[in-house]
């Protein structure tokens, strides 16, 4: 990422992915504000007021950092469920591509179907934490019959993990699958599956409004009340210096604002579409590239096969 490759001048600059339109209506309120209290001080109509701010620094600082890091808290557990779902699909569709034995010829068309359906789960699951029906990426991944259907559910990556267990089970009566094999896909589909909930929980637990509240309001009359204070010292450079002030203050709490929630569109969220993008990439890499499990003689897959048999 830019942020990782230095201080340009360029990339300082940059507003996308900055908090600074967010922001600037309360510096500008701010600076307006200072720039008022610092005339009638120059006017001799108003004389500093030493311990006007009676919100001690200390405390502001201890809600804004505790504000932030639980923001980034929530952004990385977000984070490391994706991470997880992204191994969880690659395992079981590698395993699903070699143990599965094709006994029919139709029985590869299946298997590629029910493959791409864990990239499909995925895509659902993003599609479902930002509250998206319909997608030509999730369409494109499955059958016109069941992205029908798919409309009609209220939790879609549920359903799409049903069809993959159903498919797993189907498998396994076929005798194409043993028990444990069965058992082991199965703990990977659970594994999905937790990681969902767990990206629910986060969505569906937001900071409580009462605290984040108050921590705006405690900042706006923090920085409102600090031009009374310092303006004796400061004079004319009262206003650049709230401003200043402000916009690091406000920034800190905006940060917290827009990391709470990862799993939006906004430049700031997690790369959601990235990520499913490269497990549809290693997803039909595996279906282009992997050879059928009865090519025994392949040297590629006889470990495979032995240690999944």
């Amino acid at each position: 990422m830019d942020s990782l490759k230095g201080f340009s001048f360029p990339v300082d600059l940059r507003h996308h992915g900055s908090v600074v339109k967010t922001i600037l209506p309360q510096v500008i309120l701010c600076g307006v504000f200072s720039l008022f209290v610092d005339i009638i001080h120059e006017l001799n109509l108003f004389n500093s007021w030493p311990l006007v701010n009676m919100i001690p620094n200390i405390l502001l600082g201890l809600l804004l950092s505790f504000r932030t890091s639980t923001a980034y808290e929530r952004f990385w557990e977000g984070r490391k469920c994706w991470g997880t779902l992204v191994n969880n699909v690659r395992n079981l569709s590698r395993e699903m591509w070699v143990a599965i034995e094709e006994i029919e010829p139709k029985d590869k068309e299946a298997k590629v179907e029910a493959v791409r359906l864990l990239v499909a789960f995925a895509v659902a699951t993003k599609m479902h934490l930002r509250y998206e029906r319909t997608s030509s990426e999730l369409k494109s991944l499955m059958s016109p019959e069941r992205y029908k259907k798919l409309k009609r559910m209220n939790n879609i990556p549920l359903e799409v993990a049903f069809w993959i267990g159903d498919y797993l089970q189907e498998q396994y009566e076929r005798n194409c699958l043993n028990s444990y094999q069965l058992n082991a896909m199965k703990l990977l589909l659970n594994s999905m599956v937790d990681c969902l909930g767990g990206c629910e929980r986060i969505q569906k637990t937001p900071m409580p409004l009462a605290y984040a509240l108050h921590l705006k309001q405690l900042l706006l009359v923090y920085c409102l009340f600090l031009p009374l204070q310092i303006v004796d010292q400061l004079h004319w450079m009262t206003v650049p210096m709230v401003v200043l002030i402000s916009f690091t203050l406000f920034g800190i709490e905006e940060i917290g604002n827009q990391l709470e929630n990862p799993f939006g569109t906004a430049p700031n969220d997690l790369p959601l579409d990235a990520i499913c993008n490269t497990m549809r990439r290693n997803i039909e890499d595996l279906i282009s590239l992997a050879p059928s499990v009865r090519d025994w003689k392949n040297p590629r897959l006889e470990h495979v096969t032995a240690d999944l048999r």
